[in-house]
């Protein structure tokens, strides 16, 4: 198992040196400062501070708890993994969640043995293949169907004998009003199950199969579903969009196997809900630094507006955001089924940012009257107090003070006079998004003298017979020192310190990952220079004695000091030269 392709799942990584290098996950930057290591197995972020081996990884960027990262990688590579004590209530999260996973992946398996039945699934094949979904499509995305009836669903899981308060926490039952049972959430629809980057079933769509209302019925949110971090169909989109650095963001289920179906399988979909900046980081990891997103949105009011919200969701993100214009009263499902691959192919060509796009729609949809222009500065105002980069704002004031021949001043004032008025997108300086490393702890020597004790373990019985961690003050350097020389000798001791100290993942991340030609001279050089400096140094304590001798006018007690402290001078002479001479 190396770490590199456990990362290089959710970030697009590229060689540097010894390490590789990417957009990090954990937040949003320009320039990538997340590393990997293979030679360590450790990740670390210097924007953020993130770090840690692979299980850290998975745990922090997929939201497992460590058995269950564990379990994937095990599975995954077919390795053997440490395991680590947990408490009760760790244990019983950990069951809910693992037995939430398994509800829904039967569950799906029911959905789909009921969408293939000759009798009970008659319909909802029929429909799909109106629609031209090939079987292919339909497998590969495991849909299912749920016929007429308010208990399928709940009649299999009773049968089964699964809790039926566990499958209503999975969303797929709810509570009648007077708790006199349960009933199906899904009936007469076809099923989309949602799968998380890991291939994990984590919640489901529905869509009816006429005009019935509400059109789409999805899970709600639950211990294992999040809506605003999770994305249809990036389970089979990930290596697509790496291997393109882009990726197509379209708003339905449909809109999405059409898309797939007709050879654009680096695309995902929204889940009734707006992209979030979690959505944005989890794909610009994907595509990269130079990568593209974009966007298919219908041209009505509700498209409109979703576009002026991606304009500070991908400015924020820094990512460079188009928008593809299909004719009006087409979606990518019925565009691709009617004009084919190589028209939505062109219409790729002709995508545009988000801003221009809104600039365009305004122009169009109100006209350049006199009063119709004062209407668009002022509709474009509200969106260009949201560009947070100076450059590309000044650049579309200037288009749009050309396109409708106004002062470009005029433009920039509406657009000051917008961001004084209401609130507004904070600038990245101010930005929430906007993180910083947090401050090291201990000293510079502490952390060195760690740093040492991980990349060369060979100095450790020289750091216990010296006694320098009893000179440590920071008490989270003192503790990982501490495990460390406990586990001397242990072929990877990286599990017994995250054991022991809170926190150690990311803070071992961070003094290894960048690597020091250490040597046994130099080892020496920096426990001598740690230790002189030491408050509790002997010769420190020495001096302190001394000035006390003196206050007390004791020249008895003071001769004797000044003796120790010629001696322990000549010691230290004798220390240095030996420092000098060693290899």
């Amino acid at each position: 198992m190396d770490i590199v392709d456990v990362v290089s799942e959710s970030v697009l990584l590229k060689k540097s040196g010894r390490n590789f290098v990417g957009l990090c996950p954990f937040h949003s930057e320009k320039t990538p400062s997340f590393t990997v290591s293979s030679e360590k197995q450790i990740f670390y972020c210097f924007g953020c501070g993130a770090g840690g081996n692979a299980i850290t990884y998975l745990m922090k960027h997929d939201g497992y708890a460590f058995p269950e990262a564990v379990r994937f990688l095990a599975g995954r590579y077919g390795v053997d993994l440490p395991k680590r004590r947990r408490t009760p209530e760790q244990e019983r999260i950990i069951s809910e969640k693992e037995r939430l996973l398994d509800i829904n992946e039967q569950a799906m398996e029911f959905f789909s043995w009921l969408l293939h039945h000759s009798r009970f699934g008659a319909t909802g094949s029929a429909y799909l293949a109106h629609r031209g979904f090939s079987g292919t499509t339909i497998e590969s995305f495991r849909l299912g169907f749920a016929p007429e009836g308010w208990d399928r669903l709940l009649n299999h899981f009773q049968k089964k004998g699964t809790p039926l308060q566990l499958v209503e926490k999975s969303g797929l039952i709810l509570a009648r009003k007077d708790r006199g049972g349960f009933y199906d959430r899904f009936r007469n629809r076809i099923i989309f199950p949602i799968l998380s980057a890991n291939h994990d079933v984590i919640a489901f769509g529905g869509r009816v199969l006429d005009d019935a209302l509400p059109k789409y019925l999805n899970s709600p949110e639950t211990p294992v579903y999040s809506k605003s971090r999770s994305l249809y169909g990036l389970h089979s989109a990930k290596i697509p969009c790496r291997e393109q650095q882009a990726v197509y963001i379209v708003e339905g289920y449909f809109d999405l196997l059409a898309m797939v179906q007709h050879g654009f399988p680096n695309c995902v979909a929204t889940l009734g809900t707006a992209l979030t900046p979690e959505h944005v980081k989890i794909l610009r990891s994907l595509i990269g630094q130079n990568g593209v997103v974009k966007l298919v949105f219908d041209s009505d009011a509700a498209g409109l507006k979703a576009a002026e919200r991606s304009v500070s969701v991908f400015d924020k993100g820094y990512v460079d955001a188009q928008i593809i214009v299909l004719p009006d009263g087409h979606d990518p499902d019925t565009f691709l089924f009617k004009n084919g691959d190589e028209a939505f192919e062109d219409a790729s060509g002709n995508a545009v940012d988000a801003v221009t796009f809104l600039m365009d729609s305004a122009i169009r949809d109100i006209g350049l009257s006199i009063h119709g222009k004062s209407k668009i500065i002022s509709r474009m105002a509200d969106v260009l107090r949201n560009v947070g980069d100076k450059v590309k704002l000044s650049l579309y004031v200037h288009m749009l003070a050309e396109r409708l021949g106004v002062n470009e001043e005029a433009v920039l004032d509406r657009v000051r006079r917008r961001e004084s008025a209401g609130p507004t997108v904070r600038r990245r300086g101010m930005d929430a998004e906007t993180v910083r490393p947090p401050e090291p702890p201990g000293s510079r020597l502490e952390r060195k003298i760690i740093t040492m004790m991980i990349q060369f373990p060979k100095l450790i019985p020289e750091v216990i017979q010296q006694g320098v961690l009893d000179h440590f003050e920071n008490k989270t350097l003192k503790a990982l020192g501490s495990v460390l020389v406990h586990h001397h000798g242990d072929a990877d001791p990286t599990d017994a310190v995250a054991d022991a100290v809170d926190g150690a993942e990311a803070l071992i991340a961070a003094l290894s990952i960048e690597t020091e030609d250490w040597n046994t001279r130099d080892g020496l050089k920096l426990i001598h220079e740690f230790l002189e400096r030491s408050p509790r140094s002997e010769e420190r304590v020495l001096l302190e004695e001394i000035k006390q001798a003196e206050k007390a006018q004791d020249k008895e007690r003071l001769e004797r000091l000044l003796e120790k402290k010629y001696k322990l001078a000549v010691q230290k002479q004798k220390q240095r030269q030996e420092l000098l001479g060693s290899a």
